[in-house]
């Protein structure tokens, strides 16, 4: 693949609200997550809760976008000048050469959630103000982002679970090498919903602790949400040293089960290993893996061996959902932000709530953040149903 440049991004998730706060939080080991207050959410459990999110108002002529998922998204774009700097773009390129790619796994659920209480007594029927179309619809992210950035260029949901907002990398990079466009902004939400709530402790894999990803004790994840925005385009001839780059992607579907990964992480392996040949790299020449990592049994062992195989135990890898929880549809996104964040800081993030490594999973596991020359780093995003993303990041010399 040919590298494209990383111009500019920005996340909020419950660690923080911006890049600042999400890196300040990654250096000191702090962790957004809390217990579970979440609507009227009765689980024991731990979740990670952006604040202020119901106080976004939607802009004027976007009020039928409104849901929390939306508002969301609105709280991210905001942070960091980041709607600025997608303005600019499309002041170089045109609205239309400019494409929208985005992740999710619920949308606005919530929003259907909140309408089916007030469902009318008598006939069932969902109130009047309920407008599906542009909250729950899976495409209604993708549609108000567009509209909110004054963009006109293809636009995308991807919706495959828990690596959703990776893809959105893969999808933009491909249309722009067919020269459909010359930008893009990419990324995913996921907002906290009584459905994912619900439906993971159904599945018995949230935690009544924090999660504690690669712990020899850990038992569950902790359900999270987020926003993660990226703009993508096309690299100079000579990128100024130090300018971050996504160099490559892998993606793979092994099918194996519709919630449990290949017991010997065979999906995971192939989509690491496309995405090193993408980026036109070897294994040796990854300095840091961000893992998917959920804090569940299967996954953190599947994934351990997948990472073995390939990189051996000498490359550093930790997972980051201590510090902000699972954000689900968006967890491609945030993570691949925070490789950004760690590139261009020198940081190897550490893993808040792990406190002793799983001796069984034969990998360099790091407890705690500290300081390191990076050049190329990997992030992992692995979803329900074997729908697996591995992407490249890396910097200019």
């Amino acid at each position: 693949m040919t590298p494209l440049l990383v111009s500019s991004f920005t996340l909020s998730t419950s660690l923080g609200r911006g890049l600042a706060p999400t890196l300040a939080g990654l250096r000191a080991g702090d962790s957004g997550l809390r217990r579970c207050t979440f609507e009227s959410v009765v689980i024991d459990t731990w979740a990670g809760e952006v604040a202020d999110v119901d106080r976004q108002t939607m802009p004027d002529g976007l009020a039928d976008y409104d849901c929390r998922n939306n508002r969301l998204a609105l709280l991210a774009l905001e942070a960091d000048d980041f709607a600025g700097r997608v303005r600019q773009a499309s002041d170089r390129y045109g609205a239309r050469r400019i494409g929208v790619f985005l992740g999710t796994s619920t949308s606005g659920i919530l929003q259907t959630e909140l309408a089916y209480r007030r469902r009318d007594p008598q006939t069932g029927a969902l109130p009047d103000d309920f407008n599906y179309r542009t909250t729950h619809n899976g495409f209604s992210l993708g549609e108000f982002v567009r509209r909110r950035c004054a963009l006109e260029g293809p636009a995308m949901v991807v919706s495959t679970a828990c690596s959703s907002a990776a893809k959105t990398f893969a999808a933009a990079a491909r249309l722009i090498a067919c020269d459909v466009i010359d930008a893009a902004l990419v990324g995913g939400v996921d907002s906290l919903c009584l459905t994912t709530l619900y439906g993971f402790a159904s599945l018995e894999l949230t935690s009544r602790d924090p999660c504690r990803p690669y712990d020899s004790a850990r038992n569950g994840l902790s359900v999270a949400e987020g926003a993660a925005f990226a703009l993508l385009e096309r690299t100079p001839v000579s990128p100024p040293a130090g300018s971050l780059l996504f160099l490559g992607y892998g993606e793979s579907s092994d099918a194996h089960h519709m919630s449990s990964p290949h017991p010997e992480g065979l999906g995971a392996q192939l989509a690491m290993a496309a995405a090193l040949r993408s980026a036109g790299v070897s294994a040796a020449e990854i300095d840091y893996i961000n893992l998917h990592g959920t804090a569940t049994p299967a996954n953190d062992a599947t994934e351990g061996l997948a990472v073995a195989a390939l990189f051996g135990d000498q490359v550093p890898c930790s997972s980051t959902k201590g510090a902000t929880g699972h954000t689900l549809g968006a967890a491609g996104g945030v993570e691949a932000l925070i490789c950004l964040l760690a590139l261009a800081n020198g940081l190897i993030p550490g893993s808040p709530h792990t406190g002793s490594r799983d001796p069984t999973i034969p990998i360099n596991y790091q407890l705690t953040s500290r300081q390191a020359e990076l050049r190329r780093v990997l992030s992992n995003s692995f979803g329900f149903g074997g729908s697996n993303c591995s992407l490249v990041f890396g910097v200019a010399s």
